[in-house]
């Protein structure tokens, strides 16, 4: 069984311990999400964790919030090839969308988190992005009197780090795509795609293979791929990935698989940010990506025409939704 697909297996394992999210509206494509049995959803937990996800008071100097990073405006990503945090500060990899992150097990591009829970908390105290320690912010949230009250209101105590990274990811929970062209295509309005979108979506799924890792409902297989990007560096240069978790040779050099859902709207591509366009993306993997040790085997060089690298731009245009989550941030915050 290929590594991958070992990955994906994992977490459909830790699927089948989390409870359901019944009170979260699906959009159409989207069947099914689970969520932790020990964070239920409600609505009031995720109000709250909007109200955290936009307060910029959640970093050191009250100037970063997770909106920065994954602005709504900008496919709920930053349209800037790597993240930016506090003075300016620039990490080495892109931000990657919060669209459908409720879909995935496995956060950040490596995979270092499981579950949004296990992801919210990273980013605020990092150094080079909100670097707010953890206990000072618990400390500023419960001196924040309208804070207080929402956290007893929600949770009955007051303000915890557990609280914190439950209401920020009842909120990202809610960020979801679904109902583009190609969902009612499938649904069974073939005239949902034009002539174009529906020729990329045959390359899509057939000869281009893109299917082989963008995968059911959320365009994903949740798995690790190496594509070869960034391996051409010098060696003490290289983003090694999922490899500084795992510690597989394998492993090396590989990063999630990205939801293509709403890709056109969250340029630049890859976890580096090196790929301008999406007609730069479909050229990439046409070359069959970047030759190292341990290149996917599902890359190859594939006989794609001009007309063919059109289409398939064209098709991943029709994922993006008609709703699209354009969520405005809060008129007012907590004091």
């Amino acid at each position: 069984m290929r590594k991958s697909s070992l990955v994906t297996l994992a977490g459909l394992l830790l699927l089948t311990s989390l409870g359901r999210a019944d009170e979260i509206k699906l959009p159409q494509g989207i069947k099914r999400m689970r969520v932790p049995a020990d964070n239920p959803f409600t609505q009031a937990k995720a109000d709250l964790g909007k109200l955290l996800y936009f307060d910029k008071r959640l970093s050191v100097d009250d100037t970063v919030s997770c909106a920065s990073c994954h602005d709504p405006k900008k496919g709920w990503s930053n349209g800037e090839r790597f993240a930016t945090g506090v003075e300016g500060q620039k990490g080495g990899r892109s931000a990657p969308t919060i669209i459908n992150s409720g879909l995935q097990v496995f956060q950040f591009w490596d995979g270092r988190a499981l579950q949004l829970e296990g992801q919210a908390l990273g980013p605020i105290e990092n150094p080079i992005e909100m670097a707010m320690p953890l206990d000072d912010l618990i400390e500023k949230l419960n001196g924040i009197k309208g804070y207080r009250e929402q956290f007893q209101n929600v949770f009955k105590t007051d303000a915890t780090k557990t609280g914190v990274a439950q209401a920020i990811a009842s909120f990202e929970r809610t960020v979801l795509s679904g109902g583009s062209p190609f969902d009612q295509y499938k649904a069974g309005k073939k005239s949902a795609l034009n002539e174009t979108q529906a020729r990329g979506r045959k390359l899509f799924f057939g000869k281009a293979n893109c299917s082989a890792c963008h995968a059911g409902q959320n365009f994903t297989d949740g798995a690790f791929h190496n594509l070869g990007v960034g391996m051409d560096a010098e060696e003490s240069k290289r983003d090694l990935g999922r490899f500084a978790v795992t510690k597989l040779e394998g492993d090396k050099g590989s990063f999630k698989t990205p939801t293509l859902r709403e890709i056109s709207r969250s340029a630049p591509y890859m976890h580096d940010g090196s790929l301008p366009t999406l007609e730069a993306v479909v050229d990439f993997y046409a070359k069959g990506g970047i030759k190292n040790p341990q290149l996917d085997e599902e890359l190859f060089p594939l006989k794609l025409t001009d007309q063919d690298k059109k289409d398939l731009v064209e098709f991943l245009k029709a994922l993006n939704s008609p709703d699209y989550p354009d969520v405005e941030p809060p008129k007012e915050f907590p004091q």
